[in-house]
């Protein structure tokens, strides 16, 4: 009951016996296939005190399907990393190592920057 409350507040009464109240959850976003994601890998060295970082942009899709590549690449290449907002960081120079793997795995994957 108590969190019942909690997903309307705002809305004390209405008279129209239709009402539905909205919640302000997101839906989460359909995973591409493989062969529809466009990836780019680069390296980043911006805001980490010129330690570098294999960046993979451009991912469209779940937050869980995202976490579950970048375990895959953290694991290949064997380093730490994060993900979050569609982008994964590896730790380290890896890009050769991670396009190989995501061309692999089926995804279309460019190499950016310089």
């Amino acid at each position: 009951m108590a969190k019942d409350w909690k997903d309307r507040l705002g809305v004390v009464y209405s008279t129209n016996q239709d009402f539905q109240y909205e919640n302000d959850i997101p839906e989460e976003e359909e995973t591409l296939a493989p062969q529809q994601q466009d990836l780019r890998v680069m390296l980043d060295k911006k805001n980490r005190k010129g330690k570098a970082v294999t960046l993979v942009t451009g991912f469209v899709g779940a937050d869980d399907d995202l976490k579950q590549l970048a375990k895959l690449l953290k694991s290949k290449c064997g380093v730490g990393g994060s993900s979050k907002g569609g982008e994964i960081l590896i730790q380290g120079d890896f890009r050769d190592q991670v396009m190989q793997l995501l061309q692999k795995e089926g995804y279309k994957a460019k190499r950016s920057g310089g």
